[in-house]
C-alpha cells in the first residue's frame, strides 16, 4: 500500500528535478570522472551503454535522472523499456516496502504466496480473454532472454521438432539460445556453431524492403516465402519446432510489422501447426498502445514472452502458453530467482495502475504526437530517412542522402549521424539509445508516465540536436562527415 507522504516525497523530487532540468540554459560538458574511469578499469569489456552514455548516476524519479555532478537529464531509455512507470513510482516503492514491512520471504523459488497469487490474477486480467481462458504461465528467471529460452524448451518438447522459424533483425537475447535467434551477426562471430537450429526469414522493414518492394506488395511477398519454407516439400527446411517474432522489433530499429503481415504468419503457423511465439518483452503492457502489441492484428498467439516492464522495474520474465503446449516435465525449467516477491509486489502495482489510468491509450496518443513533429522535422531534414514505430516505441533512422542509393532505392544508414545526435542530445539533458543496422536509428522508450509538455521538451531538443549536427556536418543538408567534438551548442 502506497503511503501519503511516499506520494508526496515521489512528487516533490520528480518536481524539483523537473525544474531544475527546465532552467538547463547551456549544454552539459560530459566528461569522466572518478566513477567512470573506474569502471572502465575494473569492469569487463563488454559493458555497453556507458560507452555512449557516459554517467555516474544518483538520482532519479519519474522521467529524470541526475548524475554525480548534478547534471539532470530526461530519461528516454527507461531501462530500454522496463521503467513503464518511470523511476521510483510512487505505487512501486510502496509495493516494495509492503512486502518488506510484512515480513515476506523474499526468495521462495516456486513456491506459491499471497503476492505471487495476485500477480498471476493481474497478469491474466490484463491478457486477451481468449488466450488468458486456458493459459499456463512458467515464471523463469530474472531476464527476458531466460523466459526465451524457456520458450524453445517448450515448443521443442510439445512438436518433438528441433528447428526454429527467426527473422532478420531480431533481437532476443544474449544467452546461447536466445542469441541463435537473433539477427545480428556481430556478438555471433566469436562463438563458432552458435547458427545452427535456426532459420531466419525476411522481416518486413518497409523502408528497407528485403524484396525491393514495400508497402503491401512486400507484405506478400513475405508471406508466399513464409508459406513455401513451410509446406515446400523440396525446400530444404525441416518443419519447425516453433516460429518467433517481434511484433515491433526493437534493438532490430524500432520496425513495426503490418497488421496484415501479423495476421498471415498466424493463418500460415495455425494451418501448418507450427506453435507461434511471440516476443513481447519491450512491446508488452502498453509500450505500443495496446496492452500487448499483438492485439493491434487481432490474433491469438500460441506462446508470449514477456519482461521488462512486468517486474514494475525489478527483474521478472514468464512465459505465457495455450495449455495444450504444458507438456514438459516437472523441473524441465527452472531458475533460483523465479520467486522474486518484490519484483511480483512491484509488478502488480505497476500493472494495477497502468489499468487504472489506461496508460497504453495514452501511450497511443502521445506517441502519434511525437511521430507528427517528427515527420515535420523530416521534411527539413534530409539526413531524416525515416520515422516509424508504434505508441511510445519510435524510432528514426538517419542515413547520407547525398551519397548512392541502396539496392532498395534508398540513401545508406548513416551511423555517424546518430552518434553525433545521441551525444548532442546527452549534451542537453536528453538520454536516448540508438539501435537498427549499423546503429543509424535513434530509439524513444520514454516512460509511459510522460506527460504532453515533457513529450514536447523531448522533441525540442531532440530537433535542436538534429540541427546542431546539421550545421556542423553541411549548412545545406547535414549530410557529410559527422564530427561530434566539432558541434556548436
Amino acid at each position: 500500500m502506497t503511503t501519503h507522504a511516499t506520494r508526496l516525497d515521489g512528487d516533490a523530487a520528480a518536481a524539483e528535478l523537473a525544474r531544475r532540468h527546465d532552467a538547463l540554459s547551456q549544454p552539459y560538458a560530459i566528461e569522466t570522472n572518478a566513477l567512470l574511469e573506474r569502471q572502465a578499469a575494473r569492469e569487463s569489456n563488454a559493458r555497453s551503454y556507458p560507452r555512449r552514455l557516459p554517467l555516474a548516476l544518483k538520482r532519479a524519479h519519474g522521467i529524470y535522472v541526475e548524475d554525480i555532478e548534478g547534471r539532470v537529464f530526461i530519461d528516454c531509455l527507461s531501462g530500454a523499456g522496463t521503467l513503464a512507470l518511470g523511476h521510483n513510482h510512487p505505487v512501486v516503492v510502496g509495493a516494495i516496502r509492503q512486502v518488506l514491512d510484512d515480513g515476506l520471504p523474499l526468495h521462495t523459488l516456486d513456491l506459491t504466496t499471497p503476492v505471487k497469487d495476485r500477480f498471476v490474477q493481474d497478469l491474466f486480467e490484463m491478457l486477451p480473454p481468449d488466450f488468458a481462458r486456458s493459459a499456463k504461465v512458467q515464471f523463469c528467471g530474472p531476464s527476458g532472454a531466460d523466459a526465451v529460452e524457456a520458450a524453445l524448451k517448450l515448443v521443442k518438447t510439445a512438436t518433438g521438432r528441433g528447428t526454429m522459424l527467426a527473422f532478420h533483425g531480431a533481437y532476443h537475447g544474449m544467452t546461447q539460445g536466445a542469441l541463435n535467434l537473433t539477427g545480428s551477426l556481430a556478438p555471433k562471430r566469436p562463438l563458432n556453431g552458435v547458427l545452427h537450429g535456426v532459420q531466419f526469414l525476411p522481416y518486413p522493414y518497409d523502408y528497407r524492403c528485403p524484396f525491393g518492394l514495400g508497402g503491401p506488395a512486400g507484405v506478400q511477398a513475405g508471406l508466399s516465402y513464409l508459406e513455401t519454407v513451410l509446406t515446400d516439400p523440396e525446400g530444404g527446411v525441416p518443419a519447425p519446432a516453433g516460429l518467433i517474432f517481434e511484433v515491433v522489433q526493437g534493438e532490430g530499429g524500432v520496425i513495426p510489422a503490418p497488421d496484415a503481415w501479423v495476421r498471415g504468419v498466424r493463418a500460415l503457423t495455425a494451418q501448418t501447426a507450427v506453435p507461434l511465439v511471440v516476443d513481447e518483452v519491450q512491446t508488452g503492457f502498453g509500450r505500443t498502445g495496446r496492452w500487448f502489441g499483438f492485439e493491434h492484428a487481432g490474433i491469438v498467439p500460441d506462446v508470449v514472452v514477456l519482461s521488462k516492464a512486468i517486474g514494475g522495474s525489478l527483474p521478472l520474465s514468464v512465459v505465457v502458453y495455450r495449455g495444450e503446449l504444458d507438456l514438459w516435465s516437472p523441473g524441465a525449467h527452472a531458475g533460483t530467482f523465479r520467486g522474486n516477491q518484490m519484483a511480483m509486489a512491484a509488478g502488480s502495482a505497476t500493472l494495477q495502475f497502468m489499468r487504472e489510468q489506461a496508460l497504453h491509450d495514452q501511450a497511443a496518443r502521445l506517441g502519434a504526437r511525437l511521430q507528427r513533429q517528427l515527420r515535420q522535422l523530416q521534411s527539413d531534414f534530409p539526413l531524416i530517412g525515416d520515422v516509424r514505430g508504434r505508441g511510445l516505441m519510435i524510432g528514426v533512422e538517419l542515413v547520407d542522402p547525398q551519397a548512392a542509393a541502396t539496392a532498395q532505392a534508398r540513401s545508406p544508414a548513416m551511423p555517424a549521424f546518430a552518434s553525433a545526435v545521441q551525444a548532442e542530445c546527452l549534451r542537453r539533458g536528453l538520454i536516448l539509445e540508438l539501435g537498427g543496422r549499423h546503429g543509424s536509428v535513434v530509439r524513444f522508450l520514454p516512460p509511459l508516465v510522460i506527460d504532453e509538455r515533457q513529450l514536447d521538451r523531448v522533441f525540442d531538443i531532440f530537433a535542436q540536436a538534429v540541427r546542431a549536427v546539421a550545421l556542423a556536418t553541411h549548412p545545406s543538408t547535414g549530410t557529410r562527415d559527422a564530427r561530434p567534438a566539432a558541434l556548436v551548442p
